[in-house]
This record gives structure tokens, C-alpha cells and sequence, in this order.
């Protein structure tokens, strides 16, 4: 009940006084009852009198003929204080005289002349008017023959004023009597409610701040058995501070380690739902840290790696024993990136007979992957570069005799056609074999000091070695440069940017595409002062995602995971890097009215007291 108080002491005060107030109002409802009844009784009697006295009156002062004596006998008998009417009528019922001068009914009601039939020789006639009123009627007889009736009302308000003064005596009664009791119930409380007021306050302390001691110890002020209840109420606060004292310094420890250690922390219930991550376990799956509490495996993880979780934290839950080093692969959804994760997972007991929960350290071991993979590759590179020298220097000696054989047959032997045209057109074979083998040893042999070197022909070199590629796809090479542009750099590691430019732009063009390949004299736009060449490598390939473009100069970042390694334009970079130059990239992928490509700008200073030191490292845009 909300109107219930919800203290004790003004329990015990409402109580107390809804007792008093109900055992007042049954007293005084019976008392009146019964001293209702009888007064009404003896005023029915009075009524009945004084009619009776009345009608003698009349009769006496008709018999002796004198008939103000009944007039004022009437007058008198309406002056009474409990008499509100006095009036005596005909036996037709005509007013012949009245307590009132002027009555306010000169004949009688409809419900008086109703009782004039009722009307005795020797009884008075008591009736009832509504509304406590009451009315007696008696006739007078003079020598047998009815003379005259007399009527009397009783005053109500009279009649009833015994009963407002002992209703005004008892609730002056109940009021003094509720007041006393009531200071007898809050002096009496006060030693109840004040001892539980202080615990009250107490708990209310303690469950709000808990790790505040400044409300206790509780002031003990009553020396009983509440008194003994606060005592045991700050020990218990006591020994409660002692333990969380301790039980704060392990979670602080414990929080620390779950929040700062560089691995993948998880804990599990038996359905599989997450009931404590750290962040590191979070930005691996890629959700908010919020996202997981309360949340299965399979609505934050793929499907594959999901089961194959929560097999494992099944199985550790009916066994009870750590499982260890379980590798775990998946691939991001947008790059389609991999990724692999070394999981091991173990009991969590509460009890020595009872496993709550599943802990899962987590470690990504996806960079260590690649990087491994990458290196296997990079070795194999490696070999095979080194491999492909070692073949282009052997196929040297050998061409250079089968050279000059084709030169004798043509000068000296005097052939004639066809026979000469198949001759001139061994020697042009040949010396596209020696321009090949020339350039595979330029990519593999790197000068330790930078040079002077002539772009327009560092740029056909490349575009030499995969002029196989661009027939094959039909790819359309446009060439702006100057045959005479020239630029002081590390030749070879130029020309390993440009290797990895084109064949990136190769690898984007399905087929029929356009690159472009431009180079010029131009000026750093942050620093007008600084003269070098800008270049252009753009093709007309399928474009970048902007969340590939971000991260294409990341070290072992490829969307070729099957044939790329992720270190072609991270190496480039690094290269303009060295030679104190910009890179700037912008990608558009195909839409309705748009085509696709990418475009590569690079700008690479040219002084010749460069000689590869990192002074200012290299603006990476991407736009």
C-alpha cells in the first residue's frame, strides 16, 4: 500500500490511531444508537402528555365557554422548547386555533387528514411526518360528541440536542485520547526507530558507496539488544572493507593484465556467449568491445571459425582440460584479406568441482604468416633472379658466336633470296636475345653509386621485358617522354619502381586496355625551388576500393593472394623514399557515365649531390 507509512514509528503512530479512531467511532456509534432510541422513546411519551394536557384545556375551557382561555392554553403550549406546533382543529379538520397567528396552512395537510379516521376517544394518535418529525393527535369529547382535535409537533432540533452533546463529548474524548496516545507511541518508538533509522542509514551507505568508510563505525546509542545489532552490523563492515581491500588489489591486477596484454583475451559461458573480452580481441574481430558482451561466436564471426570456437569450448567444458594451439583462418570480407589466429583455450573454475567459464588467449599470428610466406617467396626470387643472371651471362658466349656466324653469313657468303632474308631475320632475333639477357643483368647487378641516367631508355628497358604481356592482351602503350630526358638516381631501383608500376597496371587490364607512360621536367610543388621529373604510370584497369587504396603501400598487403606478396609497391615507396621524392596515387572504380582506373604520380628530385641518405622522407598522397 503506496499511503502506507514505511517507517516503523509512523506504522506504529497510524496504527495506534486507526485502532482508536475505528473502537471511537463503534463506541460512539452505539452509545448514540442506544441513547437515541430512548430519548426518542420518552419524547414519543412527552408528546403524547402534553396533547393529552392540551385537548383537557380545551375541553374545559368549552365546557366553561371561554374560548381565549384555549387560545392562549394553545399559545403556551407552542412556546415550549421542545414543541415546534401547537393547533386545534375542527372535527372537519378546520384550523380554529394555532400557536402561529397566521399558520402557514389554515386546513390541515393531506397527510394529517389521512389520520383523522385513526383518531380514538380515549387514545392519543402518534404518527410520523418524515424526516424525524413527529405529530400527535387526540380528540376531545363533550358529552359523547367529538368537539374539537388537538395537534402537537415535536421540535427536532430539541429533541435531538442530547444527542449532538454527547456526540461532541465523545469525539473531544477521542481527540484527547489519540493525542495522549499518540506521544505515548512516538516517545516509546523513539527507542525502536532511532537504532533502525542509523542501520538503515547504514546499509543505504554501504550499498551506495561501498568503498567509502566515512559513515562507520555506526554511532551506537541505545544499550539493548538493538544496541548489540549495530555493534555486530561494524564488525561485519570491518571484516567486509578488509576483504574488499584485497579482493580491489587482485581485480586491478587482473583488469590491468586483461586490458594492456598484447593478446586476445575471451571468456565464455556454456552457451557459448561472450562474458568478457579485452579491446585486443575486439579490433580482431572487428567489432566495438560493447558489441560482444552477451552475444554468441556465430553473430561476430564467420561461420567456419565460429563452430569450429565453440567446438573447443565445448569440448573444454566437458573434459575440463586446456586445449592448446588451435589454428584458426579466415579472410576479411571487404579486402578478402587473410588472416590466422592461434587460439588456446582452458577451464575457468569457481569451485574446485565447477567450470563457469572458458578462457581464450587469442594471438594473431597473420603478419608472421605473411611475413613468412613473403620470405619464401622473396627467396624464391631471389634464386630465380640470380639463377636468371647466371643463364643470361652463359647465353652470352654462345650468342656471341652464333652472332657472328649470322654476320659472316650475311657479308661474306654471298646468299641469295630467300635464303638472305632468313638470315637477316636470325640476326634481328638474336639481338632481341642479347637486349633481353642485357636486361635481366641491369635488374640483377645494382650500382652502389647513384648516376646520370637516361629515363627514356631506363623506361623502354622495362617496357621491353613485358612487351609479351602487352601483345598477349592487346594492351595499347602510350609513350610521353623525351628521348633525352635525363635523371641523376639509382638506375637500377628506378627501374624496379617502374617494373612494379607496369606490372601492377598490367595485372589490373583484363584485356583491350590503354597505359599510359609519361615523364618530364617539372618542379616540386611544395617546394617551387626544387627541379626534377614528374611520372606518370595510369592505366585503365578495374581500380581500387578506397579501403585497398589506403593501405597499398603497407608492407605485405596484396589483393593477389595468389600470386602477389604485398611488397612491390611497399619496396617502390621505399625507393622514392630513398631518393627524397613524392608518390601520389588515385583509383576510380567503375560506375554508370565512369570508367575505371588508377593513376600513379611520382616526382623524383634531381641534384646530383644525392647519394641516397633519408634527409626528408617522401609525401605519401593518396586522393
Amino acid at each position: 500500500m503506496r499511503w502506507w507509512p514505511r517507517s516503523i514509528r509512523w506504522q506504529m503512530l497510524a496504527g495506534l490511531m486507526l485502532l482508536e479512531v475505528l473502537s471511537i467511532t463503534l463506541f460512539a456509534f452505539f452509545m448514540i444508537r442506544q441513547q437515541g432510541n430512548q430519548i426518542s422513546q420518552r419524547a414519543q411519551e412527552r408528546l403524547a402528555n402534553q396533547t393529552a394536557f392540551l385537548a383537557l384545556q380545551a375541553r374545559e375551557a368549552l365546557l366553561q365557554n371561554q374560548p381565549d382561555w384555549t387560545s392562549r392554553s394553545v399559545k403556551m403550549m407552542g412556546s415550549a422548547p421542545d414543541v415546534s406546533m401547537a393547533k386545534i382543529t375542527g372535527p372537519d379538520g378546520v384550523v380554529l386555533f394555532a400557536s402561529d397567528s397566521q399558520p402557514a396552512e389554515p386546513d390541515l395537510d393531506s397527510f394529517e387528514r389521512a389520520q383523522l379516521p385513526l383518531i380514538r376517544r380515549e387514545e392519543s394518535s402518534l404518527f410520523s411526518l418524515g424526516g424525524d418529525r413527529w405529530e400527535c393527535a387526540k380528540g376531545f369529547y363533550i358529552d359523547g360528541r367529538l368537539r374539537g382535535i388537538v395537534w402537537v409537533e415535536a421540535d427536532r432540533a430539541w429533541n435531538h440536542e442530547p444527542l449532538d452533546i454527547l456526540l461532541r463529548g465523545t469525539a473531544i474524548f477521542g481527540v484527547i485520547w489519540i493525542l495522549a496516545s499518540a506521544m505515548l507511541v512516538l516517545l516509546m518508538a523513539r527507542t525502536i526507530s532511532s537504532p533502525l533509522a542509523i542501520l538503515h542509514r547504514g546499509t543505504r551507505a554501504l550499498m551506495n558507496s561501498p568503498e567509502t568508510g566515512g559513515s562507520f563505525p555506526l554511532a551506537v546509542v541505545v544499550h539493548n539488544e538493538f544496541g548489540d545489532l549495530i555493534e555486530a552490523f561494524n564488525r561485519m563492515v570491518a571484516s567486509l572493507a578488509e576483504q574488499r581491500a584485497g579482493l580491489n588489489d587482485t581485480l586491478s591486477l587482473l583488469d590491468s593484465m586483461l586490458a594492456n596484454a598484447p593478446i586476445g583475451l575471451a571468456f565464455f559461458d556454456r552457451q557459448c556467449r561472450f562474458v568478457r573480452v579485452n579491446q585486443v580481441f575486439a579490433d580482431l574481430t572487428g567489432n566495438p568491445l560493447s558489441h560482444h558482451l552477451g552475444r554468441t561466436l556465430r553473430e561476430l564471426l564467420p561461420q567456419p571459425v565460429a563452430l569450429e570456437f565453440e567446438k573447443t569450448v565445448k569440448r573444454v567444458f566437458d573434459q575440463e582440460e586446456p586445449i592448446r594451439d588451435l589454428e584458426l583462418s579466415g579472410a576479411i570480407e571487404n579486402t578478402k584479406r587473410t588472416w590466422t589466429w592461434l587460439a588456446s583455450a582452458y577451464p575457468v573454475r569457481t569451485t574446485p568441482q565447477q567450470v563457469r567459464w572458458v578462457g581464450v588467449i587469442v594471438l594473431d599470428t597473420s603478419d608472421r604468416k605473411r611475413s613468412e610466406e613473403a620470405l619464401r617467396r622473396t627467396e624464391k626470387l631471389a634464386a630465380t633472379g640470380r639463377l636468371a643472371a647466371s643463364i643470361a651471362h652463359e647465353i652470352n658466349n654462345p650468342l656471341e658466336a652464333i652472332t657472328n656466324i649470322l654476320f659472316l653469313l650475311h657479308n661474306f657468303c654471298n646468299l641469295q633470296d630467300p635464303a638472305l632474308n632468313y638470315v637477316k631475320l636470325a640476326e634481328h632475333e638474336a639481338q632481341r636475345i642479347a637486349e633481353i639477357t642485357q636486361q635481366t643483368l641491369r635488374f640483377y647487378r645494382q650500382s652502389t653509386l647513384p648516376t646520370r641516367a637516361n629515363m627514356a631508355e631506363l623506361i623502354d628497358s622495362v617496357l621491353t621485358l613485358f612487351q609479351g604481356r602487352l601483345n598477349g592482351l592487346n594492351i595499347q602503350l602510350h609513350r610521353e617522354y623525351d628521348a633525352e630526358l635525363a635523371l641523376f638516381c639509382f638506375a637500377g631501383e628506378i627501374r624496379q619502381v617502374f617494373a612494379n608500376l607496369i606490372g601492377n597496371a598490367i595485372d589490373a587490364i583484363s584485356d583491350g586496355g590503354r597505359i599510359l607512360i609519361r615523364a618530364r621536367r617539372s618542379r616540386n610543388w611544395k617546394c617551387p625551388h626544387q627541379d626534377g621529373v614528374r611520372f606518370l604510370v595510369a592505366d585503365s584497369g578495374v581500380g581500387m576500393e578506397n579501403a585497398v587504396r589506403e593501405r597499398i603501400f603497407e608492407a605485405f598487403f596484396t589483393t593477389k593472394e595468389q600470386t602477389g606478396t604485398g611488397l612491390g609497391l611497399w619496396v617502390s615507396y621505399e625507393i622514392v623514399v630513398k631518393h627524397q621524392g613524392t608518390v601520389r596515387a588515385r583509383s576510380r572504380m567503375a560506375s554508370p557515365g565512369c570508367p575505371s582506373g588508377t593513376v600513379f604520380e611520382l616526382f623524383i628530385p634531381d641534384f646530383p649531390d644525392q647519394a641516397g641518405t633519408n634527409k626528408n622522407p617522401a609525401t605519401e598522397e593518396l586522393m
